[in-house]
């Protein structure tokens, strides 16, 4: 089917990502996030968010749930769960499930000492610290390598500040959103932050010049 490379390449990094928010004293005890996901501007699911936040220690659930149709037909369906332990801005332990059009995949990681584990869908042992797709944390911005919660492999990044100040916003954005972009897979990520920093949006262009959104309810 041809909708399944485009959502293949695009989803493991898209969907790898956080909730909103700006650092953890910042964030209330728990706090849920929902995203409303299109294509072109046609609804095809949701992304639903939760942390919950102790001090230094906060735990993500992520819930993706996504079907194209076409003359009402369903020709694409995606299902992604991740859990996610972090403590500050490290992460801790990741573990998370994929249903791509029904091929399945999982990935386990854990934090060791100073050596982050990823045991599944392969062995590989990285020093220091690790961070996911957090799009919740500004110190992401700053990452070379982001951890992806479907593939489980290290993805090389460059993150920059994009856009000028007044000029137009896709659809569903504010007058007043930034945008930053992360380069570094085939297809670049922009991401959009209300004026106060919360993540509210994420946008990427897929095969045929179709655009693939998020957008906070």
């Amino acid at each position: 089917m041809k909708h399944r490379a485009s959502f293949a390449l695009v989803l493991a990094t898209m969907l790898a990502g956080c909730a909103a928010g700006s650092s953890a004293a910042a964030q209330p005890p728990e706090t849920v996030w929902n995203f409303r996901a299109t294509l072109d501007g046609n609804p095809i699911g949701t992304h639903r968010f939760s942390i919950k936040t102790e001090g230094e220690e906060r735990r993500l659930v992520s819930e993706a749930n996504l079907a194209v149709k076409f003359l009402g037909l369903t020709v694409y369906r995606y299902r992604h769960e991740a859990t996610e332990h972090w403590h500050g801005d490290c992460l801790r332990a990741l573990s998370a499930t994929t249903d791509d059009d029904g091929k399945l995949s999982s990935v386990l990681s854990a934090q060791d000492g100073d050596v982050f584990g990823i045991t599944a869908p392969a062995a590989v042992s990285v020093a220091g610290c690790v961070m996911s797709y957090a799009y919740w944390n500004p110190a992401f911005r700053a990452q070379t390598r982001l951890l992806n919660a479907q593939t489980g492999q290290l993805d090389a990044v460059n993150i920059v500040r994009v856009g000028r100040p007044g000029a137009p916003r896709p659809q569903g954005l504010p007058a007043s959103a930034i945008q930053f972009r992360i380069n570094g897979q085939a297809h670049p990520i922009d991401v959009w932050y209300s004026a106060e920093g919360a993540w509210i949006g994420l946008d990427a262009t897929v095969r045929g010049g179709r655009t693939l959104s998020y957008r906070l309810q």
